[in-house]
């Protein structure tokens, strides 16, 4: 399987290249040349543990790692779940959640971080070398990168995070880890800033060579690869179980990335009527899907900090698809949003943007009262931005389509929003034990430069 940038200007990679590349040189993302068709494959997957179905799909990619490296990198990957099934998915009300949370930093992060932070180590012992990862995150992506290759010899990791504008758990998982090759900063700014620094910094083609960065965003493609492995799974318990040979699935999304890679094992094959979008106030995507316009605003914080996002990062990905796959159209689109703030698709015959997408938003008010609903009619308590897609899945239920409700994050991580909408706490022993935890971080400027020094200086 070769990898090719959504910027046209890349020569084919293999995957082990891939993971290692992260932001393709050109500034694009990385994607296969052509998608698999694994619909004769469906009814022999439906039967498999997660693992052997992840070992499945992913053997697909990554054709440059032999079979039995593979099985171990996955079986390693996933004994750190809590959960024997990995990705459960449990009954509530109308809908079926599909529980992300059960890993190490209970967020569906986990689910691809554990894996890359293990590739990463077999790929560097396959070829030797350092690699110093550098990452953006709004509040989940940071603590499960930071586990992933926490005590990794050859990595480094450095993680910006905008400075009090992520849980205060969210924080303390991060800067609670005191491991010689963990390092934090506080950027005085949103993760959008975060975000702009991480690439701009990686389209610094030399400066990136020299000093062996790599990524965990989702701008890797790795991390995208592992998430469609639960799409799967969760549909064909679901199917099962319901005697449907369909289902949509309702993701709450700031960076695109996880409905990402529900759009892509539609591609591959697998029977998704819909995929429902969910957005908090920072509704960039929402807007898009409802009206072909894709237009920045100002970044507003709310009680699901992980989705206060104003650029998707993931977003280019789709948008290659929607061009066509033609590189040329997206480098276009791209180059006019970067001056105007704003690009425009057509909508097609039936008025819509996307047979395949419908979208919608959930403010604060409505996600709490959400929340506050679910515990009181079954016992359930939703995390805030599980609570957006729940939210926003009521408004799209169907009567003969099951639908799956991706649950990104165990409750215990938004202390305060839980008890504002429940008026009690939810404990997780895992947080619990972070109470009096020492911590480390850095504080530094938002500024590219500030942070290329950091890097020079402590690399």
């Amino acid at each position: 399987m070769k990898y090719i940038s959504t910027r046209g200007q890349m020569k084919p990679v293999e995957f082990q290249e891939a993971v290692m590349t992260g932001l393709a040189p050109d500034g694009g993302l990385l994607l296969p040349a052509s998608l698999p068709d694994v619909g004769d494959r469906l009814a022999a997957w439906a039967k498999l543990s997660f693992q052997d179905l992840a070992y499945e799909v992913i053997s697909l990619f990554a054709t440059d790692i032999p079979s039995d490296d593979l099985k171990k990198l996955i079986n390693n990957s996933y004994a750190t779940f809590e959960h024997p099934e990995v990705a459960p998915t449990v009954e509530i009300g109308d809908f079926h959640i599909l529980e992300l949370f059960h890993g190490p930093t209970l967020a569906f992060k986990d689910v691809a971080l554990q894996l890359l932070g293990n590739l990463f180590e077999y790929i560097l012992e396959q070829r030797g070398g350092t690699l110093n990862i550098l990452g953006a995150t709004s509040g989940d992506t940071g603590s499960a990168a930071i586990h992933g290759v926490r005590g990794k010899p050859k990595i480094n990791i450095f993680i910006m995070h905008p400075a009090g504008r992520t849980s205060p758990l969210q924080e303390k998982q991060m800067t609670s880890v005191l491991d010689r090759n963990v390092f934090n900063l506080a950027v005085d700014g949103t993760f959008d800033d975060c975000q702009h620094i991480m690439k701009t910094t990686f389209a610094d083609v030399d400066f990136k060579t020299e000093y062996a960065l790599g990524a965990v965003n989702s701008v890797n493609w790795a991390r995208v690869l592992a998430q469609t492995v639960y799409y799967f799974y969760s549909a064909f318990q679901v199917m099962e179980k319901t005697g449907t040979n369909t289902v949509q699935f309702s993701v709450p999304t700031g960076n695109f990335g996880d409905i990402l890679a529900g759009y892509l094992a539609q591609r591959m094959g697998l029977p998704i009527s819909k995929l429902i979008l969910a957005t908090n106030e920072n509704d960039i995507l929402s807007r898009f899907f409802n009206t072909g316009i894709y237009g920045m605003a100002d970044v507003v914080p709310t009680i699901s900090p992980s989705m206060d996002i104003q650029v998707a990062s993931n977003f280019e990905r789709y948008l290659y698809y929607r061009a066509g796959q033609e590189p040329e159209k997206v480098v276009a689109l791209l180059d006019g949003f970067k001056k105007s703030g704003t690009l425009a698709v057509d909508v097609n015959e039936n008025g819509v943007v996307d047979d395949l997408f419908v979208a919608g938003r959930g403010d604060t008010a409505s996600t709490l009262a959400t929340i506050k609903r679910y515990k009181e009619q079954f016992g359930y308590v939703l995390d805030p931005h599980t609570a957006v897609g729940v939210l926003v899945a009521e408004a799209h239920r169907s009567a003969d389509v099951p639908t799956i409700c991706l649950a990104t994050a165990h409750p215990a991580k938004f202390t305060q929003a839980i008890i504002d909408a429940t008026g009690e706490a939810v404990h997780h022993p895992t947080l619990d034990a972070l109470a009096d935890a020492e911590t480390r971080c850095d504080s530094i400027a938002n500024h590219v430069d500030a942070v290329k020094q950091y890097l020079v200086e402590h690399i």
